[in-house]
């Protein structure tokens, strides 16, 4: 008889604490984004903190208008530029920029680095691949980025491609290797998939591939 209740009270904790999950890992999701919005939010405004303080009395009683302001700002630049007004400023200021020694080589690569991930490069970081590293046997996702001149090839009697491989969960720092042409295999996968494995350690799956069965 102990026993008994002994075992359905097991059960019925059991029971209770699998509900208690199913909730916890229900609402888990929402919560840690409503967490990191917030906290990314919290943390902008602590950057803007010197805009908000040049605003006027009005606009400082406005939640988040430095924020707002800002956002404004970046789009009317935006429309600027795309009506060609600002470019050759844009164009003469990257000039200046470009000659000064320390300053030069941190911009330039920011840059490149800004556009390979921008929407609107449509040549750096197409081609994703997979490639073994660190070792023979792991794999790990890569953009190929252009093919490496024959001048500093390791071997000139076959073809060699300079990949980027993005560390996890920040993408912009990574490994650059140099890997012969049959080492690298690519992979049906888009830069947007390709990312969103990388940035979430292989939870975000890309959706097409979700539920599709093991060709035999």
């Amino acid at each position: 008889m102990v026993k008994n209740i002994k075992k359905q009270f097991i059960t019925f904790t059991e029971y209770v604490w699998e509900i208690f999950l199913n909730g916890l890992f229900a609402i888990l999701p929402i919560t840690l984004t409503i967490a990191l919005f917030g906290f990314s939010l919290r943390m902008l405004k602590s950057w803007l903190q010197p805009i908000y303080q040049l605003e006027p009395v009005s606009l400082q009683k406005i939640p988040y208008s430095e924020v707002a302001l800002v956002i404004g700002a970046i789009f009317l630049v935006g429309v600027i530029l795309r009506f060609f007004i600002l470019r050759s400023i844009i164009h003469g200021l990257e000039h200046l920029l470009g000659k000064l020694p320390l300053i030069r080589p941190i911009y330039t690569g920011i840059k490149q680095l800004v556009h390979a991930f921008s929407m609107q490069d449509k040549v750096s970081f197409q081609t994703v691949v997979l490639i073994e590293f660190p070792r023979s046997g792991v794999y790990s996702l890569g953009f190929m980025t252009s093919e490496v001149s024959h001048v500093i090839a390791p071997e000139t009697n076959q073809k060699w491609f300079n990949v980027f491989i993005p560390t996890t969960p920040n993408p912009t720092t990574g490994f650059f290797i140099m890997a012969p042409e049959q080492s690298i295999r690519t992979i049906d996968l888009t830069r947007q998939e390709a990312m969103a494995l990388i940035i979430s350690g292989g939870i975000i799956q890309p959706e097409r591939f979700v539920g599709q069965r093991k060709p035999h």
